[in-house]
């Protein structure tokens, strides 16, 4: 019997993922996806839908919103008192961010709790302007960060963080271990170390031993990646010195000579398997080879980083995908958290495990 609810439990956890990730779902996907009756995906929704977790429709379920008149136990509120709101700056709303506000949307009407959002960029001047107007207006009572951390003055940056005048918590982001801030800052963030292992391990299991890397010139993410990498090839015994750092998608100028310049590398060095990040990266790669009349993954299997559009490709792109929605939903759970109990929970670092998502242009079909 508890085995039985541990799956119940395991299997309404995926239905509220794919939830998140598309905003509704339908019962005929979710149960071939599931490999379930459509009865027990049905099930499944009634439960979820009475916790105030979705709201059922016709044939599927969508996110619940304020219009929902539905109860929703779950979502707790301070007794007599206005719910919490938190503050979200993150440097994106188009590619890899919106998923994250999602999630956090999600968790935040789960616990009764209102989110205000604001766009920055990767500027860190930019991300001071954006935090400045949460915190003037004196309307939240906690903040979700995910800063510029990559210039010189990353120190004075998490110095100015850490003296705000609300609890703050980084997201995809991280501090150095120890900080002279008057407060060790909280993050939660997708362990990108353990997921390129994922990768690395993956193409080594289906027999290849020359892999390069390509890493997206500038990004955050790809710091954590290297880190991943260089362990994995030194405890699988692989060389792991073909890493590339450029961007390569299709709007950047010159990417085909930069591309081909890189494969031309790939022939030399005797390179069967390529690991790139990010999606649009590694889409314009596989789009070049399959010009050139390379053949994906029989001549050059390929795996993406990130999952955001990698579907797409031809062949579908082999990708680790973050959860995330799920680092959304931490973070948000992590600040109520905070604002109810204050200094009496102990700070908190979290990284959240990502997904290996195998398709054809990493697996030679049988």
């Amino acid at each position: 019997m508890a085995d039985d609810r541990l799956f119940a439990l395991q299997r309404r956890e995926r239905v509220m993922e794919e939830l998140r990730r598309h905003g509704a779902v339908r019962v005929r996907d979710l149960a071939q996806t599931l490999e379930v009756s459509e009865l027990t995906i049905r099930r499944d929704i009634v439960a979820l839908a009475e916790r105030g977790l979705l709201t059922k429709v016709h044939g599927g379920a969508t996110l619940p919103t304020d219009l929902d008149p539905s109860p929703a136990p779950l979502r707790r509120q301070r007794t007599g008192a206005a719910p919490f709101t938190i503050g979200i700056v993150v440097p994106s709303l188009d590619y890899y961010w919106p998923q994250i506000v999602s999630g956090a949307r999600t968790a935040a009407a789960a616990l009764g709790v209102n989110i205000q959002l604001r766009g920055s960029s990767y500027d860190p001047a930019e991300d001071r302007r954006q935090i400045t107007r949460l915190t003037a207006a004196q309307q939240v009572q906690g903040l979700l960060l995910a800063p510029n951390l990559e210039d010189d003055g990353v120190d004075q940056m998490i110095d100015w963080i850490g003296r705000l005048p609300v609890p703050t918590i980084l997201v995809e982001r991280q501090t150095p271990h120890w900080t002279a801030t008057p407060r060790q800052l909280e993050w939660v963030r997708s362990d990108h170390a353990l997921g390129m292992e994922m990768a690395v391990r993956h193409l080594h299991e289906h027999g290849h031993r020359r892999i390069g890397l390509v890493l997206s010139k500038g990004s955050p993410t790809s710091a954590h990646l290297d880190v991943g990498w260089t362990r994995a090839c030194t405890e699988l015994g692989l060389p792991g010195d073909f890493v590339v750092r450029e961007s390569l998608s299709l709007d950047v100028p010159g990417h085909r000579d930069i591309i081909s310049g890189i494969l031309d590398r790939c022939r030399r060095s005797g390179i069967t398997a390529l690991i790139v990040h990010s999606d649009p990266d590694a889409m314009s790669i596989a789009q070049y080879l399959a010009e050139q009349g390379v053949s994906i993954p029989g001549d050059m299997a390929m795996v993406s980083y990130d999952d955001e559009v990698a579907h797409l490709a031809e062949p579908a792109m082999t990708a680790i995908r973050p959860q995330k929605a799920r680092v959304g939903r931490v973070a948000v759970e992590m600040m109520v958290s905070r604002l109810m109990e204050g200094k009496r929970r102990p700070a908190q670092r979290v990284l959240v495990l990502p997904d290996l998502i195998i398709r054809s242009s990493s697996v030679t079909p049988r």
